[in-house]
């Protein structure tokens, strides 16, 4: 797969180690969560699955492709929602703790506040895979199954940037910034990625954020909540955008994208350029109809399907395949990941991107 610069990635990581320290403070040192094979267990063992809020279809899906896949696969299922939050999420993982299931995967809502319960997991002898959201400030995770979310921030203001210059051959073009949650240890990556593409073009002037909100911490999103980020669109448009043209919304994915571009509606002005991620069926709908100009294909099945294979690795006795060991420092420990690669869709290609997607597909056509 194609791999992102050095420097980007250790921008990255520096990211993530820095929101981490400011979520948690102390950082988790217990037992030391190594990433061997570990041992072989019965293939009928339980095997945990912790998610958190049902903020996106992707969730959605994935419980039911972990229920149905993991099942058959031999293993009993314990998929668990946390739409309660943090203590919820750390409550479901102790009982799982308790349960005896034998790997625990988590979705985390806030990697940086599982530490006690992860390592009561390790202690009880489950391996823990962090799936999709990396898990912070502990030594007790021993894989990272993800999509590689540096890349998807650098897709996305690429597209940006594209999507701009087809409607506007020269600039400079009035964008603004949105990020996901700041509890959320991927929300960052995807920004930095992203501004890795569009810092350079604000240097030179071709690119102005006609706010002056620049930063993550201006441009985040609590809970991924369109809401949030529709009553921050409509802030912006009636404080900034009075004859002012918008050109262009980074939007980090599908749910906040729709709601800028309901903002945008609402406010009766022509709608910019926005990009997303995780194509939504809406969202699908939405750039097939010209409004929404780019989504992330970041295939649910595929990241469900390595994290079983791992699980099948692990209950075999054998270390699970990975293909980033050096990239995703949680401020404890470098934890090995496999990285699958995600794809820009737009109307250019949004009818070949999902032709074996069972729900995208016939939508496509």
């Amino acid at each position: 797969m194609q791999m992102i610069g050095k420097a980007g990635k250790a921008a990255a990581i520096a990211a993530i180690a820095a929101l981490a320290l400011t979520a948690c403070g102390r950082a988790d040192t217990g037992s030391s969560g190594s990433s061997s094979g570990g041992e072989a267990f019965p293939k009928g063992s339980a095997i945990g699955v912790a998610l958190p809020q049902k903020t996106s279809e992707n969730w959605v899906l994935a419980e039911k492709l972990f229920n149905d896949d993991l099942t058959a696969a031999g293993y009993k299922p314990d998929v668990q929602f946390a739409n309660g939050g943090v203590s919820e999420q750390q409550n479901q993982i102790s009982a799982m703790v308790t349960k005896g299931d034998k790997v625990i995967i988590v979705g985390a809502i806030d990697g940086a506040q599982l530490g006690t319960q992860l390592k009561q997991a390790k202690d009880a002898g489950a391996t823990i895979i962090a799936y999709d959201r990396l898990l912070l400030n502990t030594a007790n995770v021993d894989y990272y199954v993800a999509y590689d979310n540096f890349k998807v921030g650098v897709l996305q203001g690429q597209a940006l940037l594209d999507g701009m210059k087809a409607k506007k051959p020269t600039g400079p073009y009035n964008i603004e910034l949105f990020a996901g949650s700041p509890d959320d240890a991927n929300a960052k990556v995807f920004f930095n990625g992203a501004m890795s593409i569009l810092q350079p073009k604000i240097d030179d002037g071709t690119l102005k954020v006609v706010s002056g909100q620049k930063s993550f911490e201006q441009a985040v999103t609590q809970g991924w909540k369109a809401e949030n980020a529709q009553r921050r669109m409509d802030t912006l448009l009636a404080g900034t955008y009075g004859s002012t043209t918008l050109d262009g919304v980074l939007s980090p994915n599908d749910t906040l994208g729709r709601a800028v571009i309901t903002s945008v509606k609402a406010a009766g002005k022509p709608i910019p350029v926005v990009t997303g991620q995780d194509s939504e069926v809406e969202s699908v709908k939405s750039i097939m109809a010209g409004e929404q100009y780019s989504t992330i294909n970041k295939d649910t099945r595929a990241l469900v399907e390595h994290a079983i294979t791992m699980v099948k690795d692990i209950q075999a006795g054998k270390t699970p395949e990975i293909n980033d060991s050096k990239s995703y420092n949680n401020t404890v420990k470098t934890v090995p990941a496999y990285l699958l690669t995600p794809v820009i869709v737009t109307k250019d290609n949004v009818k070949t991107a999902y032709v074996n997607d069972p729900v995208l597909g016939p939508i496509t056509k």
